[in-house]
């Protein structure tokens, strides 16, 4: 995604394919999301599992995957990538926001990967960025053979096209 005002690429996961994912697959799609964000050059990908807010909430799913997977990178599961979880959207992007919050660390604001915790998640902050944001997308799953051009019904052709040419450079590795 190329956010107005964002001086770096957003990589999200997963709008509009895993509808509730469990800890596992969300340990395989942040892989997945890990992969395609290094071939476009991220060198050490900032990844925030994103939750409504910050604290551990054993009754909020997201918050608790949140922690686990902060943990699991705290313990080399993903390599050079950092992962801060749980965090709320505002504290995952906004510099300013991750401050008066008082969240602090490299990735407080910076994210360049967004883990949605359900499906609907991930459908609201893509159509929201597109419609009301003006962000360039491109929809494609990753995790099988060869990549996959996912679009929404309602992409424009731009998207659709930007969309076929990710897919098309992940598929050349």
């Amino acid at each position: 995604m190329e956010v107005p005002g964002l001086k770096r690429l957003l990589f999200m996961t997963d709008g509009g394919m895993n509808i509730a994912p469990t800890l596992e697959q969300k340990v395989d799609i942040l892989q997945s999301a890990l992969t395609v964000a290094r071939r476009f050059g991220v060198q050490q990908p900032k990844v925030v599992p994103l939750a409504a807010f910050e604290q551990v909430n054993p009754k909020m799913q997201a918050t608790v995957d949140g922690q686990a997977l902060h943990e699991m990178a705290l313990a080399g599961q993903f390599g050079d990538a950092l992962v801060s979880g749980p965090l709320a959207f505002d504290g995952a992007l906004v510099p300013e926001a991750a401050k008066h919050k008082g969240i602090t660390g490299p990735i407080a604001g910076y994210a360049d990967i967004v883990l949605v915790p359900y499906i609907e998640v991930g459908n609201v902050m893509y159509k929201s960025l597109v419609y009301f944001g003006q962000t360039k997308v491109a929809g494609v799953v990753v995790g099988a053979r060869k990549p996959i051009v996912l679009t929404s019904r309602s992409d424009s052709p731009e998207a659709k096209f930007r969309s076929i040419a990710v897919a098309s450079y992940l598929a050349n590795e």
